[in-house]
């Protein structure tokens, strides 16, 4: 089991299957990737620029992967994981990103599933040294969930510098 690319399987937790997503999930991570967006930063994603970015991940798993719950079949939640180097631990964190949960299935374990299943393959995988994310200060809810399950704030900020010709592809 690579880090960027572990051995995936589905997993059942009570009545959800948590599944690595494939190509055939790109529209419905694209609807929640718009969605989440438009929810908690009040953006409005170009849908192609979002598909032309799934498909990339999916397609190159070296740059991380995407898992996905599954209520009878159906894909109700997502999670993206991609990799960070940590010099100082000689390891991989892995980032949760990109999550989503559609609204009438919150609170009702489905982020709590996906996160499990990350943090098993990460305690199976020795060199991932931890797993980050970030989250909108805002988003009080979010921060609550993280912290009920065992993640803490950290002392650092996340800035960013976006080269012009990347500016355009989320309009503000």
């Amino acid at each position: 089991m690579s880090p960027q690319n572990p051995t995936i399987q589905t997993r059942i937790f009570e009545n959800l299957a948590v599944r690595p997503a494939n190509l055939q999930d790109v529209a419905k991570l694209v609807e929640f990737n718009c969605a989440i967006a438009q929810e908690t930063e009040n953006k409005i994603l170009v849908p192609e620029q979002v598909t032309s970015g799934i498909k990339t991940l999916i397609e190159n798993p070296h740059f991380g992967f995407y898992l996905v719950a599954e209520k009878n079949q159906t894909v109700i939640g997502c999670l993206m994981i991609t990799s960070e180097w940590s010099d100082w631990r000689n390891g991989l964190f892995w980032w949760i990103q990109s999550v989503y949960v559609k609204p009438n299935f919150r609170r009702q374990g489905v982020f709590k599933s996906l996160y499990q299943y990350v943090q098993s393959l990460a305690q199976e995988n020795p060199q991932i040294c931890g797993l980050r994310l970030y989250v909108e200060q805002e988003n009080q809810v979010a921060q609550k969930t993280y912290h009920s399950l065992g993640m803490e704030k950290t002392p650092y900020q996340i800035l960013e510098s976006i080269k012009p010709e990347f500016q355009d592809a989320i309009p503000s």
